[in-house]
C-alpha cells in the first residue's frame, strides 16, 4: 500500500510540473523537479521504474519546442538576438568579446556578455530561447516558440539609425511577422496559427534610437530643426501608436512595451557630455518627458482596442528607466561596483567606439551595470528581468508578468 502511494504521489507530481511547465517561472520547475526526483527515489525498489520516474520529472524543466507559451520580440539592440549576423552591417556584435560569458564563450549577435533581457524573460515563461527570425533553423516546431524580429540601430522613425546599412526597419520586421503567420499557417493550420499568435506573449522596445540615433545624432540634427522637443516626442509617439496597433491587428493580444531607459547616463553619453560621471541632462529631459506620454498612449490603446484577451490590457508599458535609475542612484545597493564606466570599451567612461578585442575589458562583468558604451550586462539585465516579472507598478503597469502568466493561465483553464 505504501509503495502505491508513493507511486501515486510521484506521478501526481510529474502532472504538476507539466501544468506549471506553459507559465511559471524556471525556479519553480527546478522546484518541483527536485521534489518529484526524491519521490522518484522512495517509489519503487526497481531501479528501472525509478530512472522513468526520474527523467519524467526532470524532462519538462526543459520545455519541448510549442509546449510553452510562444514569444515574439520586435525592436533594436537591447533585444536583438543575432537577425544582424544575417545582414551587411555594421550594427553586428558577431565577434569577441562579446557573449564572453555565454556557455561556449562565443559572440552570439547579442550585444551583451551574455544573455539580453528577451532570453530572460523567455526563461520565466517556461519558454526554450526564441530564435531570429533569419535564422535558418527557424523552421518546423520552432516556429511554434516564437520569433525575434528585433534589429540592432533601428527606431521608431525609419530615418532613424541611417548610418547603420541594411538593418531591419520596424515596417520590414512587422512585414516580416505576416510572413511568420503564412508559414505558421502552411504548416500547422490556420487555427492553431491563430492560436499560437493570440496566446503569445510579445515585447517590443524603441524609442532610445530615436533621440541618440537621430534627433540628437549631431547637433542641429535634421529632426531638431524640423521640432522642438515637445512636437518631436509627440511625433514619434503618433508613428508609433500606428507600429502597435498594426502589430494588434496582425493578432498580438499581451504586448510588453518598454520605454526609453536613461539615455543621458550611459558610457558613449558621458564620454561626449560629462566632466564627472553626471548625467548629460538634456538627454535626460527627453527620456523624462517621453515616458509619461508613451504610457498615456498605452492606456488610450487599450481603451481603443479594450481588454482583447477578457482578462486585462492588452498593451503593459515596462518603465526600463526606473530600474536603471535605481543601479545609477546606488549602484552598491545592487552588487555593482560602477555604474557610469562601460566593462568594454575605449576612452573615457570606455564609452568612445564600439566592443573590440582590443579594447580595454573588465575582468568581473558582474560588477558592471554597463557591458558597452550603450548595452547593460547579463547581470544588469537579469536584475531587470525580474521587475517585468514581480515589479510594481512603478516598474510595470498596470500588471507585471507574473500576474499576466496567472490571469492567462486561468484563461485558458
Amino acid at each position: 500500500m505504501l509503495y502505491k502511494w508513493r507511486l501515486h504521489a510521484t506521478f501526481q507530481c510529474i502532472h504538476q510540473v507539466y501544468t506549471h511547465t506553459l507559465a511559471t517561472t524556471s525556479h519553480f520547475q527546478s522546484q518541483l523537479a527536485s521534489e518529484c526526483g526524491a519521490l522518484a527515489a522512495m517509489a519503487a525498489s526497481s531501479w528501472q521504474v525509478a530512472l522513468l520516474a526520474v527523467a519524467l520529472c526532470v524532462l519538462p524543466a526543459l520545455p519541448a519546442a510549442g509546449a510553452a507559451r510562444a514569444f515574439f520580440i520586435f525592436g533594436d539592440s537591447l533585444v536583438d538576438n543575432g537577425n544582424n549576423n544575417y545582414l551587411m552591417t555594421s550594427a553586428r556584435a558577431d565577434s569577441w568579446p562579446y557573449g564572453i560569458d555565454t556557455p561556449d564563450h562565443r559572440a552570439t549577435g547579442r550585444f551583451s556578455n551574455g544573455k539580453n533581457v528577451v532570453d530572460l524573460i523567455s526563461e520565466q515563461i517556461g519558454s526554450v530561447p526564441v530564435l531570429p527570425y533569419l535564422s535558418p533553423e527557424l523552421d518546423g516546431e520552432n516556429l511554434l516558440v516564437g520569433a525575434n524580429f528585433a534589429s540592432a540601430g533601428i527606431g521608431i522613425l525609419n530615418d532613424t539609425g541611417i548610418q547603420f546599412a541594411n538593418i531591419i526597419r520596424i515596417s520590414k520586421q512587422l512585414t516580416y511577422f505576416e510572413q511568420y503567420k503564412h508559414r505558421l499557417a502552411k504548416l500547422y493550420g490556420p487555427e492553431r496559427a491563430a492560436r499560437v499568435v493570440g496566446g503569445a506573449l510579445t515585447l517590443i522596445t524603441l524609442g532610445g534610437n530615436d533621440f541618440v540615433n537621430n534627433y540628437y545624432l549631431v547637433p542641429y540634427s535634421a529632426r531638431s530643426r524640423e521640432f522642438s522637443l515637445p512636437d518631436y516626442i509627440k511625433y514619434i509617439l503618433s508613428e508609433y501608436k500606428q507600429v502597435l496597433r498594426r502589430i494588434h491587428g496582425l493578432g498580438a493580444r499581451r504586448i510588453l512595451v518598454t520605454g526609453v531607459g536613461p539615455i543621458g547616463c550611459v558610457p558613449a553619453e558621458l564620454a561626449m557630455h560629462s566632466l564627472d560621471g553626471s548625467c548629460d541632462p538634456e538627454l535626460q529631459r527627453a527620456s523624462e518627458a517621453y515616458n509619461p506620454q508613451m504610457e498615456a498612449m498605452l492606456r488610450d490603446l487599450n481603451a481603443e482596442v479594450g481588454s482583447g484577451n477578457g482578462n486585462g490590457a492588452v498593451f503593459v508599458a515596462v518603465n526600463t528607466r526606473r530600474a536603471h535609475d535605481d543601479f545609477i542612484a546606488d549602484p552598491k545597493a545592487y552588487g555593482f561596483v560602477t555604474a557610469t564606466e562601460a566593462c568594454c570599451g575605449q576612452g573615457r567612461f570606455n564609452g568612445i567606439g564600439i566592443c573590440t578585442m582590443v579594447s580595454s575589458l573588465c575582468a568581473n562583468r558582474d560588477e558592471y551595470v554597463f557591458w558597452d558604451a550603450f548595452h547593460p550586462t547579463e547581470r544588469a539585465n537579469r536584475l531587470i528581468a525580474q521587475n517585468y516579472l514581480t515589479g510594481s507598478t512603478d516598474y510595470i503597469s498596470p500588471m507585471n508578468l507574473s500576474t499576466i502568466l496567472h490571469l492567462d493561465r486561468h484563461l485558458h483553464d
